[in-house]
């Protein structure tokens, strides 16, 4: 008994990391600069990537330069890269709809990587998960491009496939170090895109840093330090799910602080989307709790 009350409060702990990234549209719109997405997420990675190395005073060392290097592209640089890609490119809607596939892929590499069981159990969940999203965000009035599609789940592929090889690789230093290797080289990947591509803006108000602060210091480096953790306490089968709570949360946001509608259709699939998240926690015996590992 007292592994699964363990078990559920590291899973409750894991949860808030994805539910603090649901806030980052409506900061993202409300807070900071238009039309400077790449330059929104650089500033949320770089910066506290290089804070918390300068902290700890750790560089990587052997196989950890490029492990590092691989993660931070993976979990901040690419992802970050194409999410907002998708994000340009595709209604909202549409875009947190192809990434909902995420925790079906990421089950899928772990089972290759290893050696979770991809059960029915998790195709149903996944299943659920990407329609509970798709009734959750998508309008009616939704538009698709391929190049925003392609992004989209590219991104989720990547994501997947970063949580697993974190868990696969484990870390070899203190979470603050892991975390500030990982935050630093997803930022150097960001920063070429910002200064060729983007351009920085006119001006930055007090508003924008607030935005940012809050980006960078909740959203990125407490929330990737968080979720690491989990990664490396919770089966993939079990962390993967929880990243649905984002667009979830970000739909909750909105109704309440942007005073968007939530219809019923919306109600059902947030609904889906929490029995998604629940469903690896259940065993197949009603009512008894999944033993992770």
């Amino acid at each position: 008994m007292s592994r699964e009350i363990s078990t559920a409060a590291v899973t409750a702990r894991t949860a808030v990391t994805p539910a603090v990234w649901g806030t980052t549209y409506i900061v993202a719109t409300e807070l900071l600069p238009d039309g400077r997405p790449m330059l929104a997420a650089c500033v949320r990675a770089l910066p506290v990537g290089v804070a918390f190395v300068l902290w700890s005073r750790l560089l990587p060392a052997g196989v950890w330069w490029w492990r590092s290097a691989v993660l931070g592209v993976l979990n901040i640089g690419a992802f970050f890269a194409l999410l907002f890609v998708a994000a340009f490119r595709l209604p909202g809607g549409v875009a947190a709809t192809a990434g909902a596939i995420q925790p079906l892929v990421a089950a899928g590499i772990a089972a290759v990587v290893l050696g979770e069981v991809f059960t029915r159990r998790t195709a149903v969940a996944g299943t659920a998960g990407v329609v509970g999203v798709a009734l959750l965000v998508l309008g009616p009035d939704a538009t698709l491009d391929a190049l925003g599609i392609a992004a989209a789940i590219a991104g989720a592929v990547c994501m997947a496939a970063g949580v697993v090889l974190t868990k696969y690789w484990g870390r070899p230093v203190d979470l603050v170090t892991f975390t500030g290797w990982q935050l630093t080289a997803g930022g150097i990947v960001l920063l070429p895109l910002v200064l060729i591509v983007e351009g920085l803006p006119a001006s930055i108000t007090a508003t924008h840093i607030a935005g940012f602060a809050w980006l960078a210091i909740g959203g990125t480096g407490a929330a990737y330090a968080n979720w690491f953790a989990g990664i490396q306490r919770l089966p993939i089968g079990v962390v993967s799910f929880l990243g649905l709570l984002s667009p979830l949360v970000a739909a909750v946001a909105g109704w309440a602080v942007l005073d968007e509608t939530f219809t019923g259709v919306q109600f059902i699939g947030a609904s889906l989307v929490l029995a998604a998240v629940v469903a690896p926690h259940v065993s197949p015996r009603v009512g008894q709790p999944v033993r992770t590992q």
